[in-house]
């Protein structure tokens, strides 16, 4: 794998590696010192609301009702409702989690950014995104020296579950690599030069995305407008399977 990064690297600085959804988390699984989970519409902005609110998140699998409500029972949380289900309950959707009561044990299902911070293994994973990037750069430079960190653009998925490139997720693993001090490789390099290319109209770019007008069309505007805050400085790191505050 080493083979996959530029030459030339000092053994003091990180090593930094960008890539998509599952089958990029088992391509650096054996080597990644480090992993940083982007999923920025919605998983990761909803799991640094709750997390900067106090709560501690459980990542589950998207699908199973019923496995979650025994998931959620099994580690004494609640478990988040639909986002479709309204009425102030506690969902997927970041908005709907900006004034969870601190303490909460909250079991979250999603698609893409569960499934992808269970599979990481042994290695320390932070869940990253546009609100919190600097903060997640910092952190995630601290725990892996001069070691790799693997910055995961989580995506989205087509009818027929195929990686669907999702922008907002490819410009959120931008800027934390434009916030981690170390050597990137060439994709790395090129999603930290679109994030800073795409900066002065960032909002715009969320809004007009794909999974931004879905959101739109769906009646979740509000959870766009949350993903957009900056200089958050809560950094959600997995341990004992549940996302809590480093």
């Amino acid at each position: 794998m080493a083979a996959l990064l530029p030459s030339g690297i000092s053994p003091m600085m990180p090593k930094i590696a960008c890539e998509w959804g599952l089958s990029g988390i088992e391509a650096w699984k054996a080597c990644a010192d480090v992993f940083v989970i982007v999923d920025v519409l919605s998983f990761s902005t909803a799991v640094s609301v709750a997390v900067g609110n106090g709560a501690t998140v459980f990542p589950f699998p998207y699908g199973d009702a019923a496995a979650a409500a025994a998931e959620a029972a099994r580690h004494e949380a609640v478990a988040a409702s639909p986002r479709s289900a309204g009425g102030g309950q506690l969902s997927l959707s970041p908005a709907s989690l900006k004034h969870i009561a601190w303490g909460t044990r909250l079991l979250l299902p999603s698609p893409n950014g569960s499934r992808l911070s269970l599979a990481t293994g042994d290695a320390p994973t932070i869940c990253g995104c546009l609100r919190n990037a600097r903060a997640v750069g910092a952190a995630a430079s601290r725990l892996a020296g001069d070691g790799t960190i693997v910055v995961i653009a989580a995506g989205e998925r087509w009818p027929d579950q195929m990686l669907r490139p999702a922008i907002e997720d490819w410009l959120g693993a931008g800027a934390i690599i434009d916030a981690l001090g170390g050597t990137p490789n060439a994709e790395a390099d090129l999603a930290a030069e679109a994030y800073r290319a795409a900066k002065p109209r960032l909002a715009q770019i969320l809004r007009d995305s794909r999974s931004g007008r879905e959101l739109s069309g769906w009646g979740y505007a509000a959870d766009i407008e949350v993903a957009l805050e900056v200089d958050s400085a809560v950094v959600p790191m997995m341990r004992e399977g549940a996302y809590q505050a480093l």
